[in-house]
């Protein structure tokens, strides 16, 4: 299998085919002719296909033999709000969109390893191979499974990957438990009196109690987290204002709130909701305050995550795997199918050192070579998850 997957006449294929979504980027619930394009060639090589889970994702469906267990593989679809700065030849054609965070290269991973696993079946049981639209903050995955997704395609685990710049190319990481982290926003509304700039003492400055407020929101972390639980409370917005003599009545603020732990996120927003209703009293002036609730915290299974990175071990060998990376406060909504079901989401390597570059930059672009890689691991995962008992 690994063979007939590496052969260059299939990666030009994929790259392709890579290189036209990456051309045609799509945001989220958008994915019209990303999905039709993956539709197209799910049912070109004999896939069952089904559409409109999630508006515009894809499910392809592929059975063999007669066992009875069913292995989902789920690849995101969706592109960023980000002008491309990269000129390459298949940068994108819509100005302010671009695949900044390599779905494109997720989904063409997806698709080689479902020509090889149709082309040369070596397995016994179902796969579903998961397109999901909206991964970017709008949860296309709560919305797959809302409207049926495991309940009409059972499986019995469930698994992602997802590229990471600044590890070696190709490599793949896994690790059990809390991974990747929830993400709360909240909006801040703090009420003053406005007035003159040049009579303060007549008004109460929202602006000062946005600007103490700021400084106070990271004793949060600091004082009320236990340090070796991660958390984050970043301050990314405050508005306020038009003109230099002018006080404003209002001062608006947004957060971005991350842990690891469900006790610290409740923690968190307890904190968060009390020090700001304070810290508006204290200067006289009002707050209300808006909780966005975002993606839950993503934990890997222990068991599948086992089985995985033995997987990947046999594949590309122990020292092209990690197994115990730092988590991190990123977050995904893959962490939704992980709540409804055993499972691991893993990371590959996009390369590391000089011209690595982040993702949800507008330089970025997903590596071809990683390409291959990710659609062998996949292969051979499906195999040893449904090798014939």
């Amino acid at each position: 299998m690994d063979a007939a997957i590496g052969k260059a006449e299939l990666d030009a294929e994929i790259v392709a085919i890579r290189h036209d979504i990456h051309r045609h980027p799509e945001l989220a619930y958008e994915e019209t002719r990303t999905s039709d394009l993956v539709a197209e060639r799910l049912a070109a090589w004999g896939y069952e296909v089904d559409r409109g889970l999630g508006k515009t994702g894809v499910v392809g469906t592929l059975t063999r033999g007669t066992g009875t267990r069913r292995i989902g593989l789920r690849a995101d679809m969706d592109a960023l709000p980000i002008h491309e700065t990269t000129n390459l030849p298949y940068a994108s054609v819509h100005p302010g969109k671009m695949h900044a965070c390599g779905h494109d290269g997720h989904t063409a991973m997806l698709l080689g390893a479902a020509k090889a696993l149709a082309e040369a079946p070596s397995f016994d049981g179902t796969v579903h191979l998961i397109f999901q639209p909206a991964e970017e903050g709008q949860a296309g995955a709560r919305r797959m499974i809302e409207d049926g997704l495991f309940r009409r395609f059972p499986c019995d685990a469930v698994f992602g990957m997802h590229t990471m710049p600044g590890y070696p190319e190709g490599k793949l990481i896994f690790r059990a438990g809390p991974f990747l982290a929830s993400a709360d926003r909240f909006d801040v509304t703090i009420e003053g009196v406005g007035g003159h700039g040049a009579v303060p003492h007549k008004t109460v400055d929202p602006v000062v109690v946005a600007a103490s407020t700021v400084m106070a929101l990271q004793t949060i972390v600091a004082r009320n987290i236990d340090p070796q639980r991660p958390a984050v409370v970043t301050v990314g917005a405050i508005k306020a204002g038009e003109a230099a003599n002018v006080i404003p009545a209002e001062a608006e603020m947004r957060l971005s709130v991350r842990s690891l732990d469900p006790e610290v996120r409740m923690a968190l927003r307890r904190r968060i909701g009390a020090l700001i209703a304070a810290q508006a009293e204290s200067y006289g002036a009002t707050a209300r305050v808006r909780l966005h609730e975002g993606y839950p915290a993503l934990v890997n299974h222990a068991k599948e995550t086992a089985f995985a990175t033995r997987v990947a071990e046999e594949l590309v060998g122990a020292e092209n795997v990690e197994t115990n990376p730092v988590p991190l406060m990123g977050s995904e909504d893959f962490s939704y199918m992980l709540e409804e079901l055993p499972g691991c989401y893993l990371l590959i390597g996009n390369g590391a050192g000089e011209g690595s570059c982040m993702v949800h930059n507008p330089g970025f672009d997903f590596n071809d070579r990683c390409i291959a890689i990710g659609s062998r691991y996949w292969v051979r995962l499906v195999e040893r998850y449904l090798a014939k008992e």
